[in-house]
């Protein structure tokens, strides 16, 4: 955990290098970038294990950022958002987000936030009881976290692909909400979090799209979701 390599893609010199100085004390390796552009190219170029990245930013704003790199890296991404803008973070995690972190924050919690994210990814790297998971056209693989649906590649980030897991494995079980915010996005369950939700309805549509019918992964009201 300690050598895990951070890229922080914030403008805002003095709030970078504090969350740079912060990391570091910890034992993490950290790369500050201050310009979209320049930060998406760092995040494609080079391995990192985490990118904490601003949506406020000069050339390529962070949702373009993550929606680019997206498409080359599933790296576990941390978007930094402004107190109260719930439309970023909405939007944030429907392409790819894995958490997300409100200006102002504690520094004490973003630290938690981080060691949390980035074990939740260890973890999954390091299962490796069953490889993989195979439904009728539906086949998911922890050796590079890769679905297939019918022959085609469906795109989930980290934390898709450990709900998607779950529900694979515990076909037509219904599982709670809270079960299922704990094993996937390490934190408690709170009814005005839609960050769940919206994690579902991203699998659910790339999978429609794909094919599957809606039905299959299915809302059960007042209890959770099932994959049937």
């Amino acid at each position: 955990m300690s050598t895990s390599k951070i890229l922080i893609i914030e403008d805002d010199v003095f709030l970078g290098q504090r969350i740079s100085q912060l990391l570091e004390s910890k034992g993490f390796q950290t790369k500050l970038c201050q310009d979209g552009e320049q930060g998406l190219l760092e995040a494609i170029k080079h391995s990192f294990d985490l990118v904490l990245l601003d949506v406020m930013l000069p050339s390529l704003n962070g949702l373009n950022v993550l929606t680019l790199l997206r498409k080359e890296r599933q790296t576990p991404v941390m978007m930094l958002t402004a107190l109260g803008a719930e439309e970023d973070r909405i939007k944030g995690l429907s392409i790819g987000a894995d958490d997300y972190l409100s200006k102002p924050f504690n520094f004490t919690e973003m630290w938690l936030r981080v060691d949390a994210l980035l074990r939740r990814t260890l973890q999954s790297k390091e299962a490796k009881s069953t490889l993989n998971l195979v439904d009728n056209l539906l086949t998911l693989s922890r050796i590079g976290q890769s679905v297939h649906f019918d022959q085609q590649i469906i795109d989930l980030s980290p934390i898709q692909f450990r709900l998607l897991w779950l529900l694979v494995e515990n076909q037509n079980i219904t599982l709670s909400k809270a079960f299922l915010s704990q094993m996937a996005l390490g934190k408690a369950h709170n009814q005005y979090d839609r960050s769940l939700d919206m994690h579902i309805s991203r699998i659910r549509k790339k999978l429609v799209a794909a094919g599957m019918p809606s039905e299959q992964l299915s809302t059960v009201h007042g209890q959770g979701y099932c994959y049937r």
